[in-house]
């Protein structure tokens, strides 16, 4: 299905469009952090042990997680300091893992966050999570695969989630498309990229299978990317997936950030054995889902269904 509306990215984008651009996510991240504010975090997964590093970051420097073939029990992080709730009551847990992510990491490493999908307000809801210090750092925050279909149907539409960071996908057309091009080479250029690779509002959260355009972005992705599964619950009681779609407040977030983990070993092993790009894309989707399968798992447990 061809886009509707022009490309929404200039080619090296002038000045007023950076400035346009950081003020759109400055404003929406602002938003989120005022919609739903962070609360004091309690247990943490597996009865207290978290995910905060021990030692250095091995090839990715700086400090955190260990090595880069998987990852790792750590330390659990200190509860962050109490908060008052604004609108809804968000509670992260090792928040600090993203938050170094996102501000230390070396500029040759790029950050892939996953997460699952239960509305259509989980991005920017979602950075509530983050400081205000980083939503107004236009070269910190996400770039993240949009519906077009949904998004980008008209060019005033086009032009604010574009400079919100947002870039077209369009259903149907593969994980060869401009859009999917494009979050590559912002991967290459060690960004940070956010998907939902369940490809869809998941409204009944039960297990589906991820698309293999996370696969493609890790087995062409020349540099070793960080990659730092999430997982939230409640977001679709903020937003409610039926009519009316009206934001609600006092309602409670919870958002478990997971261990940081690379692909390379297994991207090695792959090209060493000669296997197929099908083939290649899927092994590592597949171990991706693994990861985050896991880390669900013990994220359910802390945001029990009212």
């Amino acid at each position: 299905m061809p886009l509707a509306v022009r490309w929404p990215f200039p080619a090296g984008p002038p000045l007023p469009w950076a400035l346009a651009s950081r003020l759109v996510t400055g404003l929406v991240g602002t938003y989120s952090c005022v919609w739903t504010r962070e609360c004091p975090a309690g247990a943490r997964p597996g009865g207290g042990g978290g995910w905060r590093a021990r030692g250095g970051w091995g090839g990715w420097g700086m400090p955190g997680v260990r090595g880069r073939g998987a990852a790792f029990p750590c330390r659990a992080p200190q509860p962050p300091s109490p908060r008052p709730g604004y609108l809804n009551r968000l509670r992260v847990y090792n928040a600090e893992v993203l938050h170094e992510l996102v501000e230390r990491r070396g500029p040759c490493t790029p950050l892939l966050t996953l997460s699952n999908h239960q509305s259509c307000m989980d991005d920017p809801h979602l950075w509530g999570s983050l400081k205000l210090r980083h939503v107004w750092s236009l070269h910190k925050m996400r770039w993240t695969p949009t519906a077009a279909d949904i998004c980008f149907t008209r060019e005033l539409h086009s032009r604010f989630f574009s400079l919100g960071r947002c870039v077209p996908v369009c259903r149907g057309d593969g994980v060869y498309q401009r859009g999917m091009d494009f979050i590559l080479e912002k991967l290459n250029q060690g960004d940070w990229v956010h998907v939902f690779p369940e490809g869809k509002v998941n409204m009944g959260q039960e297990f589906v299978r991820f698309k293999w355009g996370i696969g493609r972005l890790l087995a062409e992705c020349r540099l070793d990317p960080v990659i730092l599964p999430l997982w939230h619950g409640g977001m679709n009681d903020v937003l409610p997936n039926a009519p009316p779609y009206v934001p609600r407040v006092g309602q409670r977030i919870t958002v478990v950030v997971g261990r940081p983990f690379s692909v390379r070993p297994l991207l090695e092993r792959l090209r060493a054995e000669g296997t197929s790009t099908v083939e290649m894309r899927k092994a590592l989707t597949d171990f991706v889902q693994r990861e985050f399968e896991a880390l669900r798992g013990q994220a359910r447990a802390l945001h029990p269904a009212p």
